[in-house]
């Protein structure tokens, strides 16, 4: 994956997104809920060309990804379309080629050979998973969502096939229970998440590639002993609201390049796909927790400095909106 900005037919994150999620058990990585997270490792070859609907795009505009179910041969094929909101359960599928097949072979990317991320229709819940691959190619992870309504489900994932590109492929999952959606927070420029405080500055333009940084402080104090978290000091995803597009982006720099600090600021390259309301997760690691926190922007506008926006205590890669309950 490009260290900028990839759009993906993913997760991880909304087609036109930035990605985080809270975890579950050791498949699972850190999630936001209700208000904020997620994370990956190696990249993959930093020079590789982004195709259309690549879903980690460089800095152009591209189409946006997640929002279909099949691609370039693939499809993903949820096995488990429903659950019960409140109740753990294993959320199962698998990825097939165009004969059907289960695909079992795939390129590592961030550490991992797939990524999934979760988001609820209204953003207010947000899952970053890595799920466990079996020997015949499904895909299975422990879920609980803490509200009923509409999922979409995001596999970010590159094929071990030759030629093969990244995707990112989405499809709907629903969660049984009584329904109230939220609103979208409002736009703000800061938010808070388990004692840290995260500021985001720079703009999100459509069509057009700028550059957003977020500065992590503890207690009014920069925090400038990030630790690296699937190879970065930060994951950033972004989702559009209306339709979940999903955007990946990847800070500018890798640890040990000599490029980039451990914080306090980690810097991302993005291009919006379209104007309108997205929500941000960013990922980070301190003192071996990853933490997600979540934020509102508007493409083409700079973010205000408003109200905090209301971000989770993720210790699982979870982000859940206020009046939720962030479900360890």
């Amino acid at each position: 994956m490009n260290t900028g900005l990839r759009i993906t037919a993913f997760a991880a994150a909304l087609a036109a997104t930035f990605g985080t999620a809270y975890g579950v058990g050791a498949a699972v990585d850190p999630a936001a809920e209700d208000p904020a997270p997620a994370a990956h490792g190696e990249h993959g070859d930093p020079a590789r060309t982004s195709r259309a609907g690549d879903g980690h795009a460089g800095h152009e505009s591209e189409p946006a990804g997640g929002l279909q179910i099949a691609e370039d041969g693939y499809t993903l094929d949820l096995d488990t379309p429903r659950v019960t909101a409140g109740r753990r359960t294993e959320l199962s599928f698998t990825v097939r080629d165009d004969h059907g097949r289960a695909v079992t072979a795939y390129r590592r990317e961030h550490g991992k050979e797939l990524h999934l991320v979760l988001a609820s229709r209204d953003l207010g819940t947000y899952r970053h998973l890595h799920p466990e691959r079996a020997a015949d190619g499904t895909w299975s992870t422990p879920v609980d969502l803490p509200r009923a309504g509409g999922y979409r489900v995001f596999a970010d994932f590159t094929p071990a096939e030759r030629g093969a590109g990244n995707l990112t492929l989405g499809a709907d999952l629903a969660a049984s229970g009584s329904y109230a959606p939220h609103r979208l927070p409002a736009p703000a420029a800061t938010a808070r998440v388990d004692g840290y405080e995260v500021r985001l500055t720079g703009a999100l333009r459509p069509g057009r590639a700028s550059e957003l940084r977020l500065t992590v402080a503890r207690d009014g104090r920069p925090v400038t002993d990030l630790q690296p978290y699937l190879g970065a000091y930060g994951h950033l995803v972004a989702l559009r609201s209306g339709d979940l597009a999903y955007l990946h982006v990847h800070p500018n720099g890798e640890p040990g390049d000599g490029t980039t600090e451990p914080g306090p600021a980690v810097s991302f390259t993005a291009t919006a796909p379209s104007a309108g309301d997205y929500r941000l997760f960013l990922d980070f690691r301190h003192e071996g927790k990853v933490r997600t926190a979540a934020f509102t922007v508007r493409a083409g506008t700079a973010p205000e400095a408003a109200t905090p926006s209301p971000s989770a205590t993720p210790t699982d890669g979870r982000t859940d909106a206020p009046g939720t309950g962030h479900g360890h």
